[in-house]
């Protein structure tokens, strides 16, 4: 997993940027442990994590979730352990899930992909 891993790229921002970037939202937050791209998880509208996995063939990310510190790696579907990251290490704790607040339909669930 190591050559797969920077840990000094800073995650791209508090938010998934696709979804920042168009009139998306999400649930929890991904960041790519090669370049720092912060997308969302499979369970949003966009899933943009596994977007980026598949046009990038970055294999591992890890959660951007606050108290979360776990990494996934696509190729093989496993979650474990891997170095400290760049900080910050994770979407500010006041940050509402789902985000942004403003966007969230009120029938979110109905939009989650299971």
């Amino acid at each position: 997993m190591s050559n797969e891993i920077d840990p000094t790229a800073p995650p791209s921002g508090d938010g998934c940027r696709e979804c920042l970037s168009g009139d998306g939202w999400w649930v929890h937050l991904r960041r790519c442990a090669a370049c720092g791209h912060v997308g969302c998880c499979d369970t949003s509208p966009g899933q943009h994590g596994t977007r980026h996995f598949r046009e990038t063939g970055h294999p591992v990310m890890q959660s951007f979730e606050p108290g979360e510190e776990w990494f996934f790696d696509f190729r093989t579907g496993r979650v474990g352990r891997g170095p400290a990251l760049a900080a910050p290490t994770s979407h500010p704790e006041h940050q509402p899930v789902p985000a942004p607040a403003e966007r969230v339909p009120d029938d979110w669930m109905e939009h989650l992909h299971q």
